[in-house]
């Protein structure tokens, strides 16, 4: 039998350490680059409730990944705050002895349970928001949702005690460049990090282009034009985003380039899918179905054994590759398996 120690490896010796879980594929808003409106529309067909993982079924996984050596675990979605009864999860899941348990949202619904989430467990949040005008961020999100809106649910988290929070902005070309400088003033001395992503292509429906990509590197320079920065050592291996402070000790700010600078050699991260299915890239396309055994009576040291294998015989480096990988197949959608 294979190992299915703490110090499980996949083929490029990269360890289990992160466990991301999709809660949901539904989500109010319709971001152009995640889930955009003319592919998700009114006739889209979510998954019907009892496709969906339950959160005892969530937990108990957890736990058996806790076991392999997981000692993160992310919740996102679609947008996990639409999951009735989420903060029922995260109470099971904060129960796991030395676990750092996050989310991330869209921020749309923070304002309303930030608390009870702080209450529930939940030790840190992550909050999506691409640009300060509202012109720009709806034109982005494409639901009416207003930049007023998320900047309550981060302070409403700010009030809960919840710290650091992150804030995450995807940046493409021609659409919210502009919004990098003013970001950057908005949170500089708030405390909460500021995280630029560039634009990747996730799914088959965003309508990735590499000219639409800003990398990281230009947004660098955008910011140091206006403050001197410099670089800070990685919080732990295999962290996605380059941290650069600013000097006069304001704050901080990451890039994740996973585009120009990929990072696949550090990934230690899997995907448990919305319809329980494992993933071992963002950009996978296909996954391994792990609801149907579980759902079956399988026991604890099956499921191990279907995660071991999985993971030690994984091999994923798309962003690596990417120019040599064929931008015409089809990769699962981003609302499934999280971000």
């Amino acid at each position: 039998m294979k190992t299915t120690s703490p110090l499980l490896r996949d083929t490029l010796g990269r360890p289990l350490r992160d466990l991301r879980i999709s809660v949901t594929d539904r989500c109010n808003f319709r971001c152009t680059y995640c889930m955009p409106r003319e592919i998700f529309g009114p006739d889209h067909a979510f998954l019907p409730r009892p496709e969906l993982l339950s959160f005892e079924e969530v937990s108990r996984l957890a736990r058996l990944f806790h076991g392999l050596g997981v000692n993160k675990i992310r919740l996102t979605g679609g947008e996990p705050l639409l999951r009735k009864q989420i903060e029922s999860l995260i109470g099971q899941l904060a129960g796991i002895p030395g676990l750092d348990l996050t989310l991330t949202t869209n921020g749309a619904l923070l304002a309303r349970k930030a608390q009870a989430l702080k209450d529930a467990g939940l030790r840190r949040v992550t909050v999506s928001l691409d640009a300060l005008d509202d012109p720009t961020f709806m034109r982005m999100n494409d639901a009416d949702y207003t930049v007023a809106q998320v900047l309550e649910g981060i302070e409403a988290a700010q009030r809960a005690g919840f710290a650091p929070i992150k804030v995450n902005a995807v940046i493409q070309r021609k659409v919210n460049e502009h919004a990098v400088v003013e970001l950057a003033r908005h949170f500089r001395g708030t405390g909460v990090i500021l995280r630029f992503i560039e634009f990747m292509d996730v799914g088959a429906t965003n309508g990735w282009r590499m000219d639409n990509v800003v990398g990281a590197a230009e947004i660098l320079g955008l910011l140091q034009q206006q403050w001197p920065m410099e670089p800070v050592d990685p919080n732990y291996p295999g962290e996605v985003a380059e941290r650069y402070r600013y000097r006069d000790g304001s704050g901080e700010i990451g890039l994740i380039a996973s585009v120009t600078q990929p990072f696949c050699q550090g990934c230690t991260r899997l995907r448990l899918s919305t319809d329980g299915r494992l993933y071992t890239c963002l950009f996978a396309t296909e996954g391994v179905d792990i609801k149907t055994p579980l759902r079956a009576g399988a026991d604890d040291e099956s499921l191990v054994q279907t995660i071991s294998d999985l993971w030690q015989r994984r091999s994923d480096r798309y962003s690596e590759i990417r120019s040599q990988a064929s931008q015409s197949r089809h990769k699962i959608e981003m609302s499934y398996i999280g971000g």
